[in-house]
């Protein structure tokens, strides 16, 4: 027969045990949760936007230079005003001169960059 000392030891790691599984359980819920909420279309499509933003913003920082004069300039603080003149020219039916301009502008910036400098 075992002993005072050892029922209770036993006691100990049986309860230790119960909350480990406990924990291990309410953890694999938790994980379940999350792929089930990160597979939400607004997640999905917060998660391509991000994606989207880091590689416009890498790619225009190598276009404008690091040090350039919109480095107080970001996504964040630009996409409101972006998105309310994009809903402006959608309402106003504006899309090809928009379209036309930003052709231009690109051609433009374009050509500035590949101009050499004068010695």
């Amino acid at each position: 027969m075992a002993s005072r000392e050892q029922l209770a030891a036993n006691a100990v790691a049986k309860e230790r045990l119960v909350r480990q599984g406990e924990l291990y359980r309410l953890s694999a819920l938790r994980a379940k949760h999350e792929v089930i909420n990160a597979l939400q279309p607004q997640a999905l499509l917060h998660g391509a936007l991000e994606h989207a933003v880091g590689a416009l913003q890498s790619r225009l920082g190598i276009f404008i230079g690091q040090g350039g004069g919109l480095s107080g300039l970001s996504f964040k603080t630009v996409l409101p005003y972006a998105l309310t003149l994009g809903s402006w020219i959608a309402r106003k039916r504006m899309w090809k001169p928009a379209a036309a301009a930003g052709v231009l502008a690109a051609v433009g910036a374009w050509w500035l960059m590949r101009r050499k400098p004068d010695a």
